[in-house]
């Protein structure tokens, strides 16, 4: 007792103590904010920023700051016509501060001196009017700085190298400026999100940047690298050598008249000009040999290859024909080397005209690719009848009667958003697996390979219904196959293809109890989800599938998942809780669709749905009918579709804080 009542007094005095310092801070905190709303222009949207009352009360909490803990650790006043000057004394003041956005305003002049904040995490500067150039050494001390947007401005100069300083950088948009010069070698892990798209910068592209797509260098004429198809070798000076070749005619003709100078320098002159079309012919024969390999990689990856899934951009013109009956058909001999005859195609689909086994194997075909599970090839019959042959080596654990019985299952399934199978050819060592073939291509390609017509028919509306058609196609898996733990198995972007009016069709779904169990972590993406490898596999790997697809078609990024070699993409999953926690969801979208403005509330609601699809933790996670009935609410025009989604998913924001 007696030490608890020499306890009490101190206890009382750290209170006391604790709550005036506290008082003192948003007092402080108070004083700032209103210095830094004097140095603006037009300042009526933050009107709530009055004297005399307190930032962080809820009562009377003040527009466009953040607060954690009664201190203001944020202040975000985007799109609000504001303009003028940024009093960064004032800012100085707020030792919480970790994260400001002056955002989509009216600012002008050079970058503030927001450097002198070293403490801050994330600086967003994105559409205003900011110019000139920003000194190399600006980000030097800012050594927590993890995001950096100063997109869609004035910027000029080059790009600071002390960027690549920065050990946590996670983002960093620089697109739509005036920035000159080369690209610095920024090599950080961490960076998820990077773009400098629509600029002046030439040079080649650092390798440890080309994990990033297209988009995220496109509109830079002196760019060069693989990643945008234009090769380096011409990048130095674009004068021929001919004075050299001058000099040394001219030593050896020395004294020899003006006429006799002016032929040699004519004949170096068409020397050098030879020389220079022959190498621009040497390039080009490069490029077509290497767009060859590319729409080869890429397809690779479409065929489930996860181990190379960096996704190329170039698409062959030159399909490569060979005769389908010698890769396919290698056992037509098979009497003669102890397995057997060929045996019958069997039709388990009566879409298309009847066709057999030997007009696959009269048939042409295109190699599409090669995976984890074998080969795809486009074969065209003779009776134009064109169809995808998969040529599948790890499904040996169903005996000949299993296999049949489980593929006439899945070509008994019938849905405006599913490939069925057409046929199969059995064989103890492996398998025909035929398939409708569909033009418009894969998702996966439309989203990150192709620049052309199709790409950009991939708006807001379309890919609200591709995202709503894949959904409606899993729904329907999961009714059919209900008793499976892993109705799909194997959705992603790749298995994922586009009718011409882009309805997306579901394909490889069903096939887990075909697959050796050795190959089925490595053949089926569903196995990707966090649980699979400590708890099995369940439905709820096909919802994490799904969120990643849904996240996916939203930024336009390909997804780290994807990958197992832990190298290239963006990790989706991560960059949607920090998207979520620091309230910047519309950053996560891709550029193509985020102008479309009047749409940003649905696009919002998407997001949240296939954040909540991802969740780490399957008791967290959505079920498949909550996500498919979130998605199907979702609706083009404005109207009061979002009430459900916004009760549904109250603790996205909470759940990811980063206190």
């Amino acid at each position: 007792m007696a030490l608890d009542w020499h306890f009490h007094p101190f206890l009382f005095l750290f209170i006391i103590f604790t709550l005036q310092f506290s008082s003192t801070s948003s007092v402080s905190e108070s004083e700032s904010l209103i210095r830094l709303k004097k140095s603006f222009t037009n300042a009526g949207a933050i009107s709530s920023w009055l004297s005399g009352s307190v930032p962080c009360n809820k009562q009377t909490h003040w527009h466009g700051v953040v607060c954690f803990n009664g201190i203001v650790t944020g202040i975000q006043l985007e799109n609000m016509s504001l303009s003028g000057t940024i009093d960064v004394d004032a800012l100085a003041k707020m030792q919480g501060l970790r994260s400001v956005s002056f955002a989509y305003n009216y600012f002008t002049g050079t970058i503030p001196a927001l450097n002198r904040l070293g403490y801050l995490k994330a600086i967003y500067l994105r559409g205003n009017q900011f110019s000139g150039e920003i000194p190399s050494d600006f980000f030097l001390k800012m050594k927590s700085l993890k995001k950096v947007w100063i997109s869609d401005n004035n910027f000029s100069g080059g790009i600071p190298s002390s960027l690549a300083e920065l050990s946590r950088l996670s983002e960093l948009h620089l697109e739509n400026n005036q920035f000159s010069g080369t690209i610095p070698s920024i090599d950080q892990p961490t960076l998820m999100s990077f773009n400098v798209s629509n600029n002046k910068l030439d040079g080649e592209i650092p390798p440890n940047l080309a994990r990033f797509n297209f988009s995220s260098f496109r509109g830079n004429d002196g760019l060069c690298g693989e990643k945008i198809g234009k090769g380096c070798e011409l990048q130095g000076s674009s004068e021929p050598p001919t004075d050299v070749g001058v000099d040394a005619n001219m030593m050896v003709s020395e004294g020899s008249d003006n006429k006799s100078n002016s032929v040699t320098k004519t004949v170096a002159g068409l020397v050098t000009l030879a020389v220079l079309l022959v190498s621009i012919i040497a390039v080009v024969i490069f490029r077509m040999w290497r767009r060859d390999k590319d729409f080869d990689a890429i397809e690779n990856r479409s065929s489930g290859n996860a181990a190379a899934l960096e996704v190329q951009v170039s698409l062959s013109n030159r399909p490569k024909e060979m005769e389908v009956a010698k890769k396919m058909g290698s056992g037509r001999k098979g009497s003669n080397n102890g397995r057997g005859v060929v045996g019958e195609l069997v039709i388990v689909n009566n879409e298309k005209s009847v066709f057999g086994l030997p007009d696959l194997m009269k048939a042409s075909a295109e190699v599409l690719g090669n995976g984890v599970l074998g080969s795809s090839y486009k074969t065209q019959m003779a009776n134009g009848v064109v169809v995808v042959v998969k040529r599948m080596r790890e499904m040996n654990t169903l005996s000949k009667s299993q296999f049949n019985a489980e593929i006439r299952k899945l070509g008994r399934l019938h849905h405006p958003n599913i490939l069925t199978p057409l046929a199969f050819h059995y064989r103890p060592d492996e398998k025909l697996l035929i398939y409708d073939f569909m033009p418009k291509g894969s998702l996966l390609y439309l989203l990150h390979g192709d620049r052309g017509p199709s790409h950009a028919e991939l708006s807001w509306s379309v890919r609200l219904k591709i995202v709503q058609g894949i959904a409606k196609g899993l729904g329907y898996l999961h009714t059919e196959l209900a008793p499976s733990n892993l109705p799909h198995g194997n959705l992603k972007s790749s298995n994922v293809f586009l009718s011409n009016d882009n309805e997306p069709l579901l394909s490889e779904f069903g096939l887990s109890p075909l697959i050796s169990p050795p190959m089925l972590a490595q053949a089926l993406f569903g196995y990707e989800a966090p649980e699979a490898a400590e708890f099995g596999v369940s439905p709820k790997c096909d919802v994490y599938c799904l969120g990643i697809i849904t996240l996916e078609i939203l930024s336009g990024k390909l997804p780290s998942q994807y990958l197992n070699n832990a190298r290239g993409g963006t990790d989706v999953v991560q960059w949607v809780e920090s998207a979520i926690s620091d309230g910047r969801e519309t950053d996560f979208l891709d550029p193509e669709i985020a102008s479309s403005e009047n749409s940003l509330c649905q696009m919002k609601q998407l997001l949240g749905i296939g954040a909540a699809c991802v969740k780490r933790n399957p008791e967290q996670r959505l079920d498949i009918t909550q996500a498919i009935q979130l998605i199907q609410e979702i609706k083009l025009e404005d109207g009061d579709y979002a009430g459900r989604t916004t009760q549904v998913l109250p603790s996205l924001r909470d759940g990811y804080a980063d206190a």
